[in-house]
Formats: structure tokens, C-alpha cells, sequence
């Protein structure tokens, strides 16, 4: 059992600690030993929890009490709003959270308010078990969080303890789950990811960003409305042990070419394929081409030496910017699946594939092909 100091005890460690003692000469002098001195002094020497900032737009304690005051003297809940220079709706639900005219206290509604303000707070799947067996039960029929969250609020209407947002869900199995109750919850995701990070949090600190880059909104105009030829979008399709290929895709006609990437995808390996792909195309075919913010186009500058085409850059997480690559990838993956071997393809085989897509008619092309619109437009 953990020895019990006495208060004296407590403050004769305080004071001979602070004069320098060693923790050994501390339980010596007070005749304690030496571990439940040196407990205290870690519980001492702990820095206090900061009390929470109150934001200006919140009720204070003082002005709890005139709410207080003026309930007791029987004024209306607008009187008293307009005394303290508040909106009547705030007073109201400061009231109606507080128990009501009758039990409203201005202490106790501080205090609350106080404790509902510190971080972090426990999630409601932890603290409603009722609401949790319900979620974990649709969980296991593989709702989705969203499904289960709109699901609630049309079963459970009027009952307030049972609704739960969908991010609280995914924050719940990937936070407050553990070991095996964790995996056998999140088996049953779609997405079948074992972490999650929530909505608008990042974790970038500035290393690996690309140098030097031309964003997207100083791309000519003529590249922004397709009127000319010779605009291009490209990316990396992956395949199985992160193998991957280049993909290109012309603006205007949706003209496709891949690259095989049979060394890697480094910068400099990919850097020095996209130019000797591009310098295959006629000049007036060479007038800019669109990435990602991916690291593999860090060498942009020694492509654009080599080719005289400027590379411009998407804003982070927005591939709507490269719609007509995106829109190509979906199709590629016909022949090429998420986790396929694609190490092995060929150039000769990349080109066969090209050549099937680019005679494929398009509804964007009045369901013309990629390769009857290119020939038009070089004439």
C-alpha cells in the first residue's frame, strides 16, 4: 500500500526541497521513504493545468449572476438580456440550460460552462453506451458513419443522447478502439483504413515541397479555355509495389500517351522520360503541361531545359484541375487495376493501349476520336 503523507510532511518536503536537498536526504530528514517523497515532489513540481480562455462572446460569471438576480426578482428573460447588453436568445438558452427559472444558479452554470470548455473531451460513443451498440450493430452491416448518422437522426428524432456526427464515428473506432475490438470494427469500413486523421487537420512542416513552381493561374489562357492543341495533363498510375507509369493527356482533343517507367519513378528518371516523349510531338504539340504537387516532378526545371515546355503546378488536393487526366486514369484502369503487376508492360505494349484509347469515340468530342480531332486541328 503507497504511503499517505501528512500535511505537515508535505510542507517540510516543499521546504527542504526547496532548499536544494537531494530526494535521499529528503526521506532521511522527514522519515519517509524514498519513493513516496519522490512521488510527491513529481505531483509538486507539475505545472498546473491552464485554465481555459474564456472567449469575449461567452457569458462571464458576473454576468450569471445579474441572470440569476433578475430571475429571482421575477424579471423576464428580455429585461434582463437587455440590461446586460445581450440578445434574448442568449439569455433563453443559458437559462433552459441551466435547469430552468427554478434551478438556474450562477455558480453551478460557471462551473459547467468551465467544464464543458476543456480539452480534450471524451467522445459520446465513450460516454453513451446505448448510442455506441446501436452504431457498432449497423457497423457490423457495413453502413457507412455518414449512413448511420442520417440513420439516427430519422430514427431517433427526438432524442437527443442518440445522434452522433459521422466524423465522431470514424474518431471513435480509430481513437478509442484498441487491439482486437479495433480491427474487428474497422474490417468492416469501406475504405478499410486502420487510421484517420479528422477534417482539415495536416501534418505537413514544409519538407518535400517542390521549389521554384509556376501554379496553375499563370497558364495561358488559350490553355485554360482548349482552344489550342498542344496543352497537356499528366500524372503517375501506380500498380502493385508502387511500379508506376506516366500518363499524358492533351487538353484540347484528349490525345493520350503513357511512358513506361521501367527504372523508377524518381524525379530525374521521370523528368528525363517525359522529355523524350514529348520531344517526339511536333512543335506547335509542345506548349505546356500540367502536374500535381508530387514529388516525382521535383526535377520540372532539367525537363523544361530539355523540352522548352513549362510545367505548372495544381494547388494541393485539387485534381479537379486536371480533370481530362483524372477522367483518363478511371479509363486506364480497365487495363491496368489498383494493385496489378504493371511493372512488366512494355512501351510497345503502353502504346498498344494508348492507341485503343485514342480511338475510342468521346462524347466530349461529339463522339468524335481522340485521334480523328488531333489530325483536324495539324491541319
Amino acid at each position: 500500500m503507497a504511503e499517505r503523507l501528512w500535511e505537515l510532511e508535505r510542507w517540510r518536503i516543499a521546504e527542504l526541497s526547496a532548499g536544494g536537498l537531494t530526494t535521499r536526504l529528503i526521506a532521511r530528514e522527514v522519515g519517509r521513504g524514498r519513493y513516496a517523497v519522490a512521488k510527491h515532489l513529481r505531483v509538486m513540481r507539475r505545472p498546473r493545468a491552464r485554465e481555459p480562455v474564456r472567449s469575449a462572446l461567452r457569458l462571464s460569471l458576473s454576468e450569471r449572476e445579474e441572470i440569476s438576480r433578475g430571475l429571482a426578482g421575477g424579471e423576464s428573460l428580455r429585461t434582463i438580456a437587455r440590461r446586460l447588453g445581450r440578445a434574448s436568445s442568449t439569455v433563453a438558452r443559458e437559462v433552459a440550460g441551466n435547469g430552468g427559472r427554478r434551478r438556474d444558479r450562477a455558480c453551478s452554470a460557471d462551473r459547467a460552462a468551465i467544464r464543458r470548455l476543456r480539452r480534450p473531451k471524451p467522445l459520446q460513443l465513450a460516454t453513451c453506451p446505448r448510442l455506441r451498440a446501436v452504431v457498432e450493430a449497423k457497423l457490423e452491416l457495413r453502413w457507412s458513419p455518414q449512413q448511420r448518422s442520417g440513420w439516427l437522426v430519422e430514427e431517433f428524432g427526438f432524442d437527443p443522447e442518440m445522434r452522433v456526427s459521422h466524423e465522431t464515428i470514424y474518431l471513435s473506432l480509430f481513437v478509442q478502439s484498441r487491439g482486437a475490438r479495433r480491427k474487428e470494427l474497422t474490417r468492416y469500413l469501406r475504405s478499410g483504413h486502420s487510421a484517420r486523421r479528422p477534417r482539415g487537420s495536416s501534418a505537413r512542416n514544409g519538407q518535400g515541397q517542390l521549389r521554384a513552381t509556376l501554379n496553375i493561374r499563370e497558364r495561358p489562357a488559350d490553355a485554360n479555355d482548349r482552344a489550342v492543341p498542344g496543352h497537356w495533363e499528366g500524372d503517375l498510375l501506380f500498380g502493385k509495389r508502387m511500379r508506376a507509369i506516366a500518363t499524358l493527356v492533351e487538353r484540347t482533343t484528349r490525345f493520350v500517351m503513357l511512358i513506361a517507367l521501367p527504372n523508377g519513378h524518381a524525379a530525374d528518371v521521370v523528368a528525363d522520360a517525359l522529355a523524350d516523349k514529348i520531344t517526339e510531338l511536333a512543335e506547335q504539340l509542345r506548349r505546356s503541361l500540367t502536374w500535381e504537387q508530387g514529388k516525382e516532378m521535383a526535377a520540372h526545371a532539367q525537363f523544361s531545359v530539355k523540352t522548352g515546355v513549362p510545367v505548372y503546378f495544381c494547388d494541393p488536393r485539387s485534381p479537379w484541375q486536371r480533370g481530362s487526366n483524372e477522367n483518363t486514369n478511371g479509363l486506364l484502369r480497365q487495363y491496368f487495376p489498383k494493385r496489378a503487376e504493371i511493372g512488366h508492360y512494355s512501351q510497345a505494349d503502353l502504346d498498344q493501349v494508348a492507341t485503343q484509347l485514342n480511338r475510342r469515340p468521346r462524347q466530349t468530342l461529339a463522339w468524335k476520336t481522340p485521334s480523328q480531332t488531333l489530325d483536324e486541328a495539324l491541319r
